[in-house]
């Protein structure tokens, strides 16, 4: 590989799986990208979906941490809008502080959840409106002087945990430009814009105190498999697995109804969303990724190694170390 390679861990629940098999296949995930040479390991905040277990971010970051020794762990990432940037930059400087020079703070301004979840959260509908602020404010409490008066970050100030700006528009590019961060473009679920944003990123760029130069992470979709046969029929128990996710309304469909949906105008959204996705043995999938990372200009990749099961997910992150060359610890 040209470019870096991470690993974004959906923090999958599988089938007849629980929350708690899910983190231990997490630590698993983690273990082994430090074992292989990934650079990083970031965890989503959703709220609300059966399937994933990384609502508690922060918590998850820490346990994962308290397994793993050297890998980069942190958010991509954590809603900011969901919480006040007091409260995260408290959770992240304690993780800096225990686990110094191994944590990131990606940062978006989506919900993470659907409308009532909102509601649950006690979020306010407008609060992603002052989404630039609130990262300035986040930003100097980690970092100095602080921004509100009076107020500091215990643990957090002077930790200086660097901030990433996740996003799946041009909004997001803007900003993570005009701040000087870097910027992570959700592109393997939100692939529509990616050039576009990129683009914007790289020519509005300004050097800040954390950044020289523009750096972008994009996000890609991976199953890697022994056989390009495995390969598919993982992908494809993947999308069914997101048309219950998506469709369900909290029930499970038959591989048969799922498939049906699929190839409905509906269903082909699900497909869309996985537009960018690296399908087949290693050298296949090394080969889409060298491409993709043209095509996307991008300076590190973060992989969603796509599976509905542990131990198919942990051979992709496998294989595709090895193909890619990546240097063991």
């Amino acid at each position: 590989m040209t470019v870096p390679l991470s690993i974004l861990d959906l923090a999958t629940i599988g089938k007849g799986q629980t929350a708690a098999e899910s983190f231990a296949g997490s630590v698993a995930m983690a273990q082994l990208a430090e074992k292989l040479g990934y650079r990083r390991v970031w965890y989503a905040e959703h709220h609300n979906m059966s399937s994933i277990a990384s609502s508690a971010t922060s918590v998850l970051i820490a346990h994962v941490a308290a397994h793993t020794d050297t890998i980069r762990l942190g958010a991509g990432g954590v809603m900011l809008p969901n919480h006040s940037p007091l409260t995260i930059a408290e959770q992240f400087g304690t993780l800096e502080t225990l686990h110094p020079g191994r944590i990131d703070l990606g940062l978006g301004r989506a919900p993470g959840s659907d409308q009532n979840t909102m509601r649950a959260l006690r979020r306010d509908p407008g609060s992603a409106d002052t989404f630039p602020q609130d990262v300035l404010e986040l930003q100097g409490y980690l970092t100095g002087p602080t921004r509100v008066q009076g107020v500091e970050a215990t643990p957090g100030r002077g930790t200086n945990v660097p901030l990433y700006i996740l996003g799946s528009s041009l909004f997001g590019a803007r900003l993570a430009a005009q701040l000087g961060l870097p910027y992570a473009f959700a592109s393997h679920f939100a692939p529509n814009a990616l050039q576009d944003a990129v683009a914007v990123y790289r020519r509005e760029f300004k050097p800040s105190e954390q950044l020289a130069a523009p750096h972008v992470i994009a996000g890609v979709n991976v199953v890697a498999a022994d056989a390009a046969s495995d390969a598919q029929e993982i992908l494809r128990a993947t999308m069914r697995a997101r048309v219950s996710l998506f469709f369900g309304g909290g029930r499970q469909f038959t591989d048969d109804e799922a498939d049906m949906i699929l190839d409905s105008p509906q269903g082909r959204h699900v497909s869309q969303m996985m537009k960018y996705s690296a399908v087949g043995t290693p050298d296949v999938v090394l080969d889409y990724l060298d491409g993709f990372a043209r095509h996307a200009d991008a300076d590190e990749l973060i992989v969603a190694h796509q599976s509905t099961g542990t131990e198919e997910r942990l051979r992709s992150v496998e294989l595709l170390a090895e193909a890619a060359g990546l240097v063991s610890v």
